[in-house]
């Protein structure tokens, strides 16, 4: 059974758009979930990000802020406001007209691999415009992440089979 992560209750609008990537690894939980929280290094395997500075701690906990620079988009700032440690956290930043919610989840399939999911949630009066000029781009960047996202889970996972056959 799925459980998905509950975007956190928004004002009543009718304008919003959702999009979400879906990718598997065969990784182990534990390092996907290392690459999915190590938010910082997200710009060494991903070109959607250009950098990703903490304002104040580093760690994936509410309340914690961090300035995402992404190209041909504006600087924002996102504050963790929910995590589910080894399972799943959120994100979101607010700009006139439109908030933005971001998920970052990891389900365990039933043949033991990892599927890593990730989205984002666009609501408010502005949402439905800014969402529809931003589609391909958004959708572009999610995919981008998703196969960063794998292939760090993964070589982490590497390094740590090559570090323990060498021991």
């Amino acid at each position: 059974m799925k459980r998905h992560v509950r975007f956190p209750d928004e004002a009543c609008t009718i304008w919003y758009m959702e999009f979400t990537e879906h990718i598997t690894t065969s990784a182990s939980r534990d390092d996907a979930w290392a690459a999915l929280t190590d938010v910082t290094d997200w710009p060494r395997w991903t070109t959607s990000m250009r950098e990703v500075r903490p304002l104040g701690a580093d760690a994936i906990s509410v309340g914690n802020k961090f300035r995402v620079t992404q190209p041909g988009l504006p600087r924002a700032v996102w504050t963790v406001s929910e995590v589910r440690p080894g399972e799943a956290w959120l994100w979101s930043n607010s700009s006139p007209g439109m908030r933005s919610v971001a998920f970052h989840r990891l389900e365990t399939n039933p043949d033991g691999t990892v599927e890593i999911a990730i989205g984002i949630r666009l609501t408010g009066p502005l949402a439905g415009l800014i969402g529809t000029l931003i589609t391909g781009k958004t959708r572009r960047y999610l995919k981008l992440e998703a196969a960063g996202l794998k292939a760090a889970s993964e070589s982490a996972a590497a390094r740590a089979a090559s570090g323990s056959a060498a021991g």
